[in-house]
């Protein structure tokens, strides 16, 4: 078992463990044996009801047991839903392509993919999340989507991450200069991600230059 899915295994069973009743199902490319260098890891952790809102608020203690975690975000489509939470981490010393993508859901909703998804009042308000943080998201996928050759695909998330600080400006083909270009501008704007915006640079000068 590579890295990887040992890490995705120890998440699994420590979810588990830590809620009676509770189940987790390896999603996306890992389950489907098609992952490659460059892909995440996708968990969905199915609580009971009754279990829903302790479960959301002791997921980052239970996955910091499992390794120290470096950066936490909750998706803000689903901030305030009253039974599904999305969370996006990032572990310390662990390669950025590994981001642990965990969606929690209640067991009555399990089967529901569309819940609250067009729900304004699941939705956080403008100034509950970091759009900046999502910008410097956008420039990790940029660097994955330039490795698996996918130009048109990184030059979509760079553009929009730059719209989403209200930055004047687009990608210009020169890859790594515009993931670091990104990451630096997301910084700027919110001075607490200044330390991955480094990796970031990092990460882009390593995979393509």
């Amino acid at each position: 078992m590579d890295g990887r899915a040992a890490l995705a295994a120890r998440v699994r069973g420590a979810l588990e463990r830590s809620r009676p009743g509770s189940r987790t199902v390896l999603l996306g490319s890992l389950a489907a044996g098609t992952a490659d260098a460059y892909s995440d890891i996708d968990v969905e952790w199915v609580v009971p009801d009754s279990d829903f809102e302790a479960s959301t608020a002791q997921a980052e203690a239970v996955l910091d047991a499992v390794r120290p975690v470096a950066d936490l975000r909750v998706d803000p489509d689903f901030l305030h839903s009253d039974r599904r939470r999305l969370l996006f981490v990032r572990f310390r010393d662990v390669s950025l392509f590994w981001r642990l993508d965990l969606s929690i859901r209640a067991e009555s909703v399990a089967g529901h993919e569309h819940y609250d998804r067009d729900n304004p009042h699941a939705r956080a308000r403008d100034d509950e999340w970091s759009r900046p943080a999502s910008a410097l998201a956008n420039a990790i996928g940029a660097v994955k989507a330039v490795a698996r050759g996918r130009p048109e695909q990184a030059r979509g998330l760079i553009d929009r991450g730059f719209a989403r600080i209200d930055a004047d400006e687009q990608a210009t083909g020169a890859w790594a200069a515009d993931v670091a270009r990104l990451a630096r501008t997301s910084a700027a704007r919110d001075p607490r991600l200044a330390d991955l915006a480094g990796r970031v640079v990092a990460l882009a000068c390593d995979v393509l230059t």
